[in-house]
């Protein structure tokens, strides 16, 4: 297959693959990307005492950049400490802070502390001046309320893995956030989700794997990598009705954009 094209992955967990019986190491995940055409990943934490190990694990890597954040399921895994959050994310190859947000979807218990988390990531991603990664599950108006209400237009950011409805999409869309297409997107039963990706302004989708979550058809249920997003860029090129060279070098320029990339 070529790999003329130049696809960013804008999510994945490399520090969350499988490297003791499906990948030799970090680097051969890479170049499995690379022969697809994926040409840099942007590899987020979902906490912050795992964030020296993925740092570690990509430092030799100069096509992978990092986020670092806590996920809103990762609450309660270790006391949030703003100030070393705050020290991580002004390293020069953190390009985003997050991936934070709401999800009331798996543990509604611990709502006032995600709100509480995700207001302090809010204000650090301002303060950085870094844009955001958003999750968010079953907590549409609240992740709404916290952005709008937190001035989070003046980081900007992605909702990530975006599975919502196109009144969502809109609203983030009006505060200058991205949307950000995961390999739900071809499943049978997304017909709303693509729905949503025809309306989305190409100058604001990002493609992304989500690995080693959500592999796209044809590899659904197996462990998902970042050479799957070709399968991602592929599809919504379809939908959208442009080439996939098109959507490459769209998505690209707008994950260039959205993280200030020099790539």
């Amino acid at each position: 297959m070529s790999n003329n094209l130049f696809i960013i992955d804008s999510h994945c967990h490399l520090d969350s693959l499988d490297y003791e019986t499906r990948h030799k190491d970090v680097d051969e995940v890479i170049e499995n990307a690379k022969n697809r055409g994926v040409q840099h990943l942007i590899s987020i934490c979902t906490t912050i005492g795992r964030f020296e190990a993925m740092k570690q694990l990509t430092a030799h890597r100069s096509d992978v950049s990092l986020s670092c954040g806590v996920h809103p399921l990762n609450v309660e895994d270790e006391p949030f400490d703003y100030e070393k959050l705050l020290a991580y994310v002004q390293d020069p190859r953190v390009v985003a802070v997050g991936e934070t947000g709401l999800d009331y979807h798996y543990t509604p218990e611990t709502k006032a502390l995600q709100q509480s988390l995700f207001e302090q990531q809010i204000e650090i991603a301002k303060q950085v001046k870094k844009p955001l990664v958003i999750h968010t599950r079953s907590a549409r108006e609240d992740t709404m309320h916290f952005l709008e209400k937190g001035n989070a237009q003046d980081c900007g950011g992605v909702l990530h893995c975006f599975t919502e409805d196109w009144n969502m999409a809109k609203r983030a869309l009006d505060i200058g956030f991205y949307i950000s297409i995961s390999g739900i997107i071809t499943f049978r039963n997304a017909e709303e989700l693509r729905d949503v990706a025809r309306k989305v302004p190409l100058d604001r989708l990002l493609v992304e794997t989500d690995s080693p979550y959500l592999a796209p058809i044809p590899y659904r249920g197996k462990p998902n990598q970042p050479a799957y997003v070709r399968e991602v860029c592929e599809y919504l090129a379809t939908l959208k009705g442009i080439s996939v060279e098109q959507m490459a070098e769209i998505t690209t320029q707008n994950v260039q954009r959205l993280f200030n990339l020099k790539l």
